[in-house]
Protein backbone atom coordinates (compact mmCIF):
# COMPACT_ATOMS: atom_id res chain seq x y z
CA UNK A 1 0.00 0.00 0.00
CA UNK A 2 2.79 2.57 0.78
CA UNK A 3 4.37 1.47 -2.31
CA UNK A 4 1.63 2.27 -4.45
CA UNK A 5 0.28 5.22 -2.74
CA UNK A 6 4.02 6.79 -2.86
CA UNK A 7 4.10 5.86 -6.95
CA UNK A 8 0.57 7.57 -7.28
CA UNK A 9 2.09 10.63 -5.25
CA UNK A 10 4.96 10.82 -7.86
CA UNK A 11 2.66 10.56 -10.86
CA UNK A 12 0.81 13.53 -9.20
CA UNK A 13 4.30 15.52 -9.10
CA UNK A 14 4.86 14.99 -12.33
CA UNK A 15 1.67 16.05 -13.17
CA UNK A 16 2.41 19.07 -11.58
CA UNK A 17 5.84 19.82 -13.51
CA UNK A 18 4.04 19.14 -16.86
CA UNK A 19 1.70 21.69 -15.90
CA UNK A 20 4.10 24.04 -14.68
CA UNK A 21 5.57 23.44 -18.40
CA UNK A 22 2.33 24.09 -20.22
CA UNK A 23 2.16 27.78 -18.51
CA UNK A 24 6.00 28.26 -19.59
CA UNK A 25 4.96 27.57 -23.14
CA UNK A 26 2.28 29.77 -23.49
CA UNK A 27 3.89 32.32 -21.52
CA UNK A 28 6.42 31.90 -24.42
CA UNK A 29 3.71 31.94 -26.97
CA UNK A 30 2.75 35.69 -25.78
CA UNK A 31 5.96 37.42 -25.74
CA UNK A 32 6.78 39.85 -28.51
CA UNK A 33 7.81 38.19 -31.80
CA UNK A 34 11.33 37.10 -32.28
CA UNK A 35 13.30 38.69 -35.28
CA UNK A 36 16.46 38.67 -36.67
CA UNK A 37 18.98 40.17 -34.39
CA UNK A 38 17.11 37.90 -31.36
CA UNK A 39 18.23 34.49 -33.70
CA UNK A 40 21.80 36.04 -34.09
CA UNK A 41 22.46 37.02 -30.53
CA UNK A 42 23.71 35.89 -27.56
CA UNK A 43 20.36 34.41 -25.94
CA UNK A 44 19.88 30.73 -25.24
CA UNK A 45 17.96 28.44 -27.69
CA UNK A 46 15.34 27.94 -24.97
CA UNK A 47 14.80 31.66 -24.12
CA UNK A 48 13.48 31.65 -27.85
CA UNK A 49 11.47 28.34 -27.72
CA UNK A 50 7.64 28.37 -28.95
CA UNK A 51 7.19 32.29 -29.49
CA UNK A 52 6.17 33.77 -32.37
CA UNK A 53 8.32 34.89 -35.37
CA UNK A 54 8.31 36.58 -38.19
CA UNK A 55 11.59 37.17 -40.63
CA UNK A 56 12.25 37.97 -43.80
CA UNK A 57 14.63 35.78 -46.46
CA UNK A 58 14.58 33.40 -49.15
CA UNK A 59 13.88 29.91 -49.62
CA UNK A 60 16.64 27.29 -50.80
CA UNK A 61 14.41 24.90 -52.47
CA UNK A 62 16.71 22.35 -54.16
CA UNK A 63 17.31 21.27 -50.14
CA UNK A 64 13.73 20.86 -49.34
CA UNK A 65 13.33 17.85 -47.55
CA UNK A 66 10.13 15.65 -46.92
CA UNK A 67 9.65 13.61 -43.78
CA UNK A 68 8.08 10.36 -44.74
CA UNK A 69 4.98 8.88 -42.10
CA UNK A 70 3.99 11.89 -40.61
CA UNK A 71 -0.25 12.27 -40.18
CA UNK A 72 -2.46 14.56 -40.28
CA UNK A 73 -6.06 14.93 -40.18
CA UNK A 74 -5.75 11.09 -40.18
CA UNK A 75 -3.93 10.57 -43.08
CA UNK A 76 -0.17 9.96 -43.57
CA UNK A 77 1.78 11.63 -45.93
CA UNK A 78 4.88 14.41 -45.62
CA UNK A 79 6.53 16.99 -43.75
CA UNK A 80 7.91 19.63 -46.20
CA UNK A 81 10.92 21.02 -44.62
CA UNK A 82 12.50 23.69 -46.09
CA UNK A 83 15.73 25.75 -45.29
CA UNK A 84 15.21 29.73 -45.31
CA UNK A 85 18.06 31.79 -45.73
CA UNK A 86 17.95 34.84 -43.13
CA UNK A 87 17.95 38.48 -44.95
CA UNK A 88 20.89 40.23 -44.64
CA UNK A 89 22.79 37.18 -43.04
CA UNK A 90 24.41 33.65 -43.53
CA UNK A 91 22.67 32.05 -41.26
CA UNK A 92 19.92 29.52 -42.23
CA UNK A 93 16.46 27.89 -40.51
CA UNK A 94 14.57 24.75 -41.40
CA UNK A 95 11.21 25.59 -42.06
CA UNK A 96 8.78 23.05 -41.40
CA UNK A 97 6.33 24.33 -44.19
CA UNK A 98 3.70 22.13 -43.71
CA UNK A 99 1.92 18.73 -44.52
CA UNK A 100 1.16 17.44 -47.65
CA UNK A 101 -0.30 13.73 -49.09
CA UNK A 102 1.64 11.31 -50.68
CA UNK A 103 1.36 9.72 -53.65
CA UNK A 104 0.39 6.34 -52.77
CA UNK A 105 0.37 4.64 -56.34
CA UNK A 106 4.44 5.98 -57.13
CA UNK A 107 5.89 6.17 -53.56
CA UNK A 108 8.57 8.03 -54.92
CA UNK A 109 7.09 11.07 -56.64
CA UNK A 110 7.57 14.36 -55.26
CA UNK A 111 4.32 16.85 -55.02
CA UNK A 112 5.14 20.22 -56.29
CA UNK A 113 5.66 22.25 -53.62
CA UNK A 114 5.44 26.32 -54.37
CA UNK A 115 8.81 28.03 -53.08
CA UNK A 116 8.76 31.50 -53.91
CA UNK A 117 12.10 32.91 -55.74
CA UNK A 118 13.29 36.26 -54.02
CA UNK A 119 13.13 37.52 -50.27
CA UNK A 120 10.09 36.40 -48.79
CA UNK A 121 8.65 37.35 -45.32
CA UNK A 122 7.42 34.29 -43.28
CA UNK A 123 5.65 33.51 -39.61
CA UNK A 124 4.87 31.06 -37.37
CA UNK A 125 6.56 29.92 -34.26
CA UNK A 126 9.97 28.43 -32.91
CA UNK A 127 9.87 25.11 -32.50
CA UNK A 128 13.07 22.33 -32.13
CA UNK A 129 14.05 20.18 -34.94
CA UNK A 130 11.62 18.29 -36.85
CA UNK A 131 11.02 14.97 -34.41
CA UNK A 132 12.25 11.42 -35.24
CA UNK A 133 10.84 8.40 -35.64
CA UNK A 134 12.10 5.33 -35.45
CA UNK A 135 14.62 4.28 -38.63
CA UNK A 136 16.84 1.31 -39.23
CA UNK A 137 19.74 3.41 -41.03
CA UNK A 138 21.40 6.13 -39.15
CA UNK A 139 22.22 8.73 -41.64
CA UNK A 140 19.94 9.58 -44.34
CA UNK A 141 20.04 11.59 -47.95
CA UNK A 142 18.11 12.06 -50.88
CA UNK A 143 14.81 14.54 -50.70
CA UNK A 144 12.62 11.08 -49.12
CA UNK A 145 13.75 11.04 -45.38
CA UNK A 146 12.92 9.36 -41.92
CA UNK A 147 14.46 11.76 -39.90
CA UNK A 148 16.72 14.69 -40.67
CA UNK A 149 19.48 15.04 -38.34
CA UNK A 150 20.09 18.80 -37.94
CA UNK A 151 24.02 17.91 -37.39
CA UNK A 152 24.33 16.02 -40.24
CA UNK A 153 22.24 17.80 -42.87
CA UNK A 154 24.58 20.88 -41.73
CA UNK A 155 27.36 19.17 -42.50
CA UNK A 156 25.80 17.81 -45.80
CA UNK A 157 24.46 21.00 -47.27
CA UNK A 158 27.44 23.62 -45.72
CA UNK A 159 24.25 25.78 -44.37
CA UNK A 160 24.96 27.17 -41.19
CA UNK A 161 21.68 25.71 -39.41
CA UNK A 162 20.18 27.61 -36.73
CA UNK A 163 19.93 25.68 -33.43
CA UNK A 164 16.27 25.55 -33.47
CA UNK A 165 13.55 25.16 -36.55
CA UNK A 166 10.42 27.17 -37.25
CA UNK A 167 6.76 26.07 -37.60
CA UNK A 168 5.41 28.10 -40.58
CA UNK A 169 2.14 29.17 -39.68
CA UNK A 170 -0.79 30.98 -41.85
CA UNK A 171 -2.51 30.03 -44.92
CA UNK A 172 -1.16 30.68 -47.96
CA UNK A 173 -2.96 29.15 -50.60
CA UNK A 174 0.09 26.86 -51.51
CA UNK A 175 -2.11 23.32 -50.75
CA UNK A 176 0.36 22.87 -47.52
CA UNK A 177 -1.78 21.89 -44.43
CA UNK A 178 -0.57 23.49 -40.82
CA UNK A 179 -3.19 22.79 -38.67
CA UNK A 180 0.47 21.84 -36.34
CA UNK A 181 -0.63 19.81 -33.34
CA UNK A 182 -0.01 21.85 -29.85
CA UNK A 183 2.98 21.05 -27.89
CA UNK A 184 2.18 17.79 -26.08
CA UNK A 185 3.23 17.87 -22.47
CA UNK A 186 1.96 14.41 -21.51
CA UNK A 187 -0.29 15.64 -18.39
CA UNK A 188 -2.77 13.33 -19.27
CA UNK A 189 -0.95 10.52 -19.25
CA UNK A 190 0.56 10.94 -15.79
CA UNK A 191 -3.12 11.38 -13.94
CA UNK A 192 -4.09 8.64 -15.92
CA UNK A 193 -1.29 6.66 -13.81
CA UNK A 194 -2.06 8.67 -10.80
CA UNK A 195 -5.19 7.27 -10.97
CA UNK A 196 -4.03 3.28 -11.43
CA UNK A 197 -1.76 3.38 -8.47
CA UNK A 198 -4.00 4.82 -6.38
CA UNK A 199 -6.73 2.10 -7.36
CA UNK A 200 -4.13 -0.41 -7.00
CA UNK A 201 -3.31 1.22 -3.54
CA UNK A 202 -7.52 0.89 -2.54
CA UNK A 203 -7.88 -2.75 -3.59
CA UNK A 204 -4.73 -4.00 -1.91
CA UNK A 205 -6.82 -2.08 1.25
CA UNK A 206 -10.06 -3.81 0.61
CA UNK A 207 -8.19 -7.16 0.31
CA UNK A 208 -6.17 -6.92 3.50
CA UNK A 209 -9.23 -5.63 5.72
CA UNK A 210 -11.23 -8.48 3.97
CA UNK A 211 -9.17 -11.29 4.24
CA UNK A 212 -7.31 -10.02 7.42
CA UNK A 213 -10.10 -8.66 9.43
CA UNK A 214 -13.69 -9.67 7.68
CA UNK A 215 -13.21 -13.39 6.80
CA UNK A 216 -11.27 -13.99 9.93
CA UNK A 217 -14.28 -12.14 12.07
CA UNK A 218 -16.91 -14.00 10.09
CA UNK A 219 -14.86 -17.73 10.46
CA UNK A 220 -14.41 -17.17 14.23
CA UNK A 221 -18.47 -16.23 14.87
CA UNK A 222 -19.16 -19.60 12.80
CA UNK A 223 -17.55 -22.08 15.62
CA UNK A 224 -19.17 -23.40 17.99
Amino acid sequence: MVATFALGRWQLSRAAQKEALHAAIEAQNQLPPVGLADLLGNAPPDALLHRQVRLQGSWLPERTVFLDNRPMHDQTGFYVVTPFKLAHSTAVLLVQRGWVARNFLDRTALPKIDSPAGEVTIQGRMAPPPGKLYAFQAVEQGAIRQNLDLVAFSAETGLALQALSVLQTGVLGDGLARDWPPANTGVEKHYGYAFQWFGLCALIAILYVWFQIVRRFLLTARKP
